[in-house]
């Protein structure tokens, strides 16, 4: 499959790797394709994966992952051209966070009415999101492992067969079979779940080795 990647932060190159590692072609987009930390990446990632602008990787993704910090979330999709995501799967990996203070964890931007995922998909009305990979961090979002077992990733979205798409892509990834929560709305509980993950991650100093699991009897 043909991947298109709007990021290039941690989330985005973790991400952009993991699936180029899994044979997918794979183009990040960014402001700046000639950035050096852009063609170290590339450099790194092989012969699946290139560069190109957010509008270059939006249309040659048949599936597009929304890599962005919150405050320029609607500007890239703006740049990149809603246009360009008709009728795809796009996987959305942003939570809605405003740093106030320095050295503290962030808080939510918005919701319980609203969230980042019902957000883009009100910005892409012709594309089938789904929410995924915001509710851990980047160094364990691919091949994740851990001494009680593997973590669990929840979905949601309001195509079933993005989601199921979506669920095939993150299993490749290394993952077991998603959650899926339901419809795109239920962002407004998976956004708040990442605050859990934030929390403990300023709590232990930084240490980000955690992730969730989802047990049953």
């Amino acid at each position: 499959m043909k991947i298109g990647i709007l990021g290039t932060g941690d989330v985005g190159c973790v991400l952009g790797a993991g699936f180029a590692g899994r044979g997918h072609k794979v183009m990040i987009g960014t402001r700046n394709p000639a950035a050096q930390k852009v063609q170290d990446w590339l450099e790194q990632t092989g012969n699946d994966a290139r560069t190109g602008t957010f509008a270059g990787a939006a249309a040659f993704g048949e599936a597009v992952v929304i890599a962005i910090g919150w405050p320029h979330l609607q500007n890239v999709i703006e740049l990149a051209g809603a246009g360009n995501f008709a009728g795809k799967l796009v996987m959305d990996a942003t939570n809605p966070l405003r740093f106030e203070t320095e050295g503290q964890p962030p808080v939510l931007d918005v919701g319980h009415t609203d969230s980042a995922g019902e957000l883009v998909q009100r910005l892409l009305p012709e594309a089938r999101v789904v929410k995924a990979f915001n509710i851990v961090g980047n160094p364990h979002m691919v091949d994740p492992d851990f001494p009680e077992g593997k973590p669990d990733m929840f979905i949601c979205g309001n195509d079933a067969n993005a989601k199921k798409t979506t669920g095939e892509l993150i299993e490749s990834l290394g993952w077991p079979p998603v959650i899926d929560l339901g419809g795109i709305e239920n962002s407004r509980y998976l956004e708040p779940l990442a605050m859990v993950w934030i929390r403990h991650f300023f709590n232990q100093g930084f240490n980000g080795n955690h992730a969730f699991k989802l047990l049953r009897k």
